[in-house]
């Protein structure tokens, strides 16, 4: 079984961290729990303020419930992002297959996952050549925590299946595992389900509101699927140079652009988000 990193955004007292980890624990895996000893939600990929003659506090922490006794588990005075890079470079023993985190309470879909800091600790795993799923659920009272967590567990297979370097986004109605209409791939919707909605300068601070996302959602869309009860299931890719295709010959390099091609007047920025954009392989 591999070795899975679980964090999260939102402190490792949350309960949705000690669901997922618990499962996991309880379908075999080995696990190390390195969260924010703070709720660092919104930190989005951020490491924080590193300097060279700053130590960060750590501090090893015991998890509640019977299924977690033994299991390794550290507050770390810093965002999610961080604990995976610590975690890669050995700070919590050896670095870990697999980095799953969640469970967030409440969804990450649409673009807007960019500020999510659940969904930046997984592309913070994505930078270092570490699988990553990130898992979040519904806003729905009773929170269903348990449902979220065995998801994951469901989709672990398939992340350790996938290339290095994966990244998934998993987001979970919620309902009860039974009334779950199953696991779609979906694209990012184009908002979350809130997104800003206006901003403001006044009595010396920024006040920002943000608004419901109330609008007919394509049920190919995160977004949408769960609206419909299906988990949503999304490769997200951080960040990779955009170039076009398809590739050119030897005699129009010069005049193309690609790796390596120098600077011409020709050129034209590929559309990253447009889908004619590619993942160059790594020659490292």
């Amino acid at each position: 079984m591999p070795r899975v990193l679980v964090t999260n955004d939102d402190g490792v007292d949350a309960e949705g961290l000690h669901h997922l980890a618990a499962a996991l624990v309880a379908a075999g895996h080995e696990v190390v729990v390195a969260a924010p000893s703070y709720d660092a939600s919104g930190s989005g990929a951020s490491l924080g303020n590193l300097r060279p003659d700053h130590q960060i506090p750590c501090t090893a922490v015991e998890l509640p419930g019977p299924t977690l006794v033994g299991v390794p588990a550290f507050a770390v005075d810093g965002p999610p992002a961080l604990c995976v890079l610590a975690a890669a470079l050995g700070g919590f023993g050896a670095r870990p297959d697999l980095v799953v985190s969640g469970v967030n309470p409440g969804m990450n879909t649409g673009r807007v996952v960019l500020y999510s800091g659940t969904v930046g600790a997984c592309l913070s795993a994505q930078n270092l050549g570490i699988r990553s799923l990130a898992v979040s659920l519904q806003a729905v009272e009773p929170w269903r925590f348990d449902t979220a967590a065995a998801l994951a567990v469901e989709v672990l297979p398939t992340l350790e299946a996938a290339p290095e370097r994966t990244a998934l986004n998993l987001n979970v109605p919620g309902l009860d595992r039974s009334e779950v209409r199953g696991i779609r791939w979906c694209r990012l919707a184009n908002f979350g389900e809130v997104r800003a909605a206006t901003a403001e300068v006044a009595h010396g601070s920024l006040q920002m509101r943000v608004a419901a996302v109330d609008e007919e959602l394509p049920p190919d869309t995160d977004s949408g699927a769960v609206r419909d009860g299906w988990a949503a299931l999304t490769t997200i890719v951080g960040v990779v140079e955009a170039w076009p295709t398809p590739a050119p010959t030897a005699a129009e390099v010069a005049e193309t652009l690609v790796p390596g091609a120098p600077l011409h007047p020709t050129h034209r920025v590929a559309d990253a988000f447009g889908g004619n954009a590619v993942l160059l392989p790594r020659s490292d």
